[in-house]
């Protein structure tokens, strides 16, 4: 298979690369929808307290595959820009991932705080209790949901930029970038 010659080096992301990615992304747009759909049932329901254990559950899960993700990507260089990209998307791009990247964490890392400041616990797929980290706080609880909230929304954009950068790479620019995570498109 040839190289696409915008490229220097190896074309793709690994194998372990794209498999995070990927499912980090599911698994962050499940968690995000119940979110948004559980805070829009009205009062304690059963299914709203299953939800709620269901997205606490997602977000833990992320963290952790997030950590993991980061280890691997501090050992395993993710493949050149194309060598035609202006250097201002490519400062762009590395500003967006490390955004994400951070966002990855600080989102489930307040949200399992907001939890243990609302004094509820969070048991991981329901056997694992994790540990309360912080002393339940009414003032504290408020201040961590408006982070959690604002963070999740602020994840919403970066990600729709994300997305809307590999679509134009696709299919304006046709430098083959988006079949570095989608290998199929080669």
């Amino acid at each position: 298979m040839a190289l696409n010659p915008s490229f220097a080096g190896r074309e793709s992301y690994t194998r372990t690369a794209i498999a995070f990615h990927w499912l980090i992304a599911l698994l962050i747009v499940c968690g995000f929808a119940l979110g948004w759909v559980m805070t829009d049932i009205p009062g304690f329901t059963p299914a709203k307290l299953r939800y709620f254990s269901w997205h606490k559950w997602i977000g833990v899960t992320v963290f952790a595959l997030a950590v993991l993700r980061i280890l691997w990507r501090a050992t395993h260089a993710a493949p050149p820009m194309p060598r035609r990209m202006p250097t201002w998307q490519r400062g762009a791009a590395n500003l967006v991932h490390l955004l994400l990247y951070v966002l990855m964490i600080a989102i489930p890392a307040s949200g399992y705080l907001y939890s243990s400041a609302a004094n509820v616990p969070v048991v991981y797929l329901g056997l694992i209790p994790l540990p309360r980290l912080i002393a339940p706080d009414p003032h504290l609880k408020e201040l961590l949901k408006t982070i959690h909230i604002t963070l999740n929304y602020t994840l919403l954009v970066l990600v729709a930029l994300h997305v809307v950068a590999a679509l134009k790479h696709q299919w304006l620019d046709r430098d083959g970038l988006l079949s570095r995570m989608l290998p199929f498109l080669k």
